[in-house]
């Protein structure tokens, strides 16, 4: 005898994954292609790139600045192997609950750029709602200093952010986990081919 509840799961477990594939199809290759080309121009250059975002975001960009900082490294023991100097700002637990404790949760990312960040430095943000404040606040900061700031957003317009970034890649889905689903198959796209373009710099 099947479960009363086989149905229904197996119906969400499609429509979860139709949902993904087709927002995946609609991603826009064009702005794809913008963020790598901002992103490798900034290690030609030697400077910072910065990745934040909250909740599951937060995770995502931990993951992106290992996959850029490791994973696009050809010859890991090669002193000479120019590598990407990447700053995930969600990984300081104590400086970001300072300044949430003292100031306040809106202020844990720009305060952080406040001491980094400089003219040409790239500032990565993550938002399914692209309307968070504290990620909001960061990229006025970040355009203000003169860095490039590129937006992995969803929600279907990509809320506040989408027209304050120089590159906006939105993801057509109304579901958070499919959001950062896609943020995260975004990252792997733009750090492997980045990863495959080093290579053949070397």
């Amino acid at each position: 005898m099947k479960p009363k509840n086989r149905l229904s799961s197996q119906a969400f477990i499609d429509d979860y994954i139709r949902g993904l594939k087709e927002s995946l199809d609609r991603l826009p290759r064009d702005k794809i292609e913008e963020a790598i080309g901002i992103i490798l121009e900034a290690y030609k250059r030697g400077r910072k790139i910065f990745v934040m975002g909250n909740g599951g975001s937060a995770s995502n960009a931990s993951h992106m600045a290992c996959d850029l900082g490791k994973g696009t490294l050809r010859r890991v023991y090669d002193e000479r192997e120019k590598r990407f100097r990447v700053i995930s700002l969600t990984d300081n637990v104590a400086l970001m609950t300072a300044f949430a404790n003292d100031l306040s949760y809106s202020d844990v990312f720009v305060q952080q750029l406040r001491n980094l960040v400089e003219a040409e430095d790239v500032v990565i943000v993550l938002s399914g709602s692209g309307n968070s404040i504290n990620v909001v606040r960061a990229v006025k900061y970040a355009k203000k200093k003169g860095a490039k700031t590129i937006g992995l957003l969803g929600f279907k317009t990509g809320g506040k952010l989408a027209a304050m970034v120089d590159c906006a890649i939105i993801a057509d889905s109304l579901h958070y986990g499919q959001c950062e689903d896609i943020q995260l198959i975004l990252d792997h796209i733009i750090t492997s081919w980045i990863a495959r373009v080093k290579q053949k710099m070397l």
